[in-house]
């Protein structure tokens, strides 16, 4: 069975530039340090700057896509 190339998921996550991939890349990792110190550990700063990584993300790809 031939999977879809757009799945639901790609759909709602823009496309990042090369230096939000990294500052992703830096959180999550931050993010896997602070999970094996234990389960109780807070993680939602560093969720919710991900978070917005991703909004810029995407409010400058609907910003283009109205400029074509």
């Amino acid at each position: 069975m031939a999977s879809s190339k757009n799945t639901e998921d790609e759909q709602k996550t823009p496309k990042l530039t090369a230096g939000e991939k990294t500052q992703v890349a830096w959180y999550v990792a931050r993010m896997c340090k602070r999970g094996i110190a234990g389960e109780s550990v807070y993680q939602g700063d560093l969720e919710k700057k991900v978070d917005r990584i991703i909004d810029r993300a995407r409010e400058r790809a609907e910003k283009n896509a109205k400029r074509k």
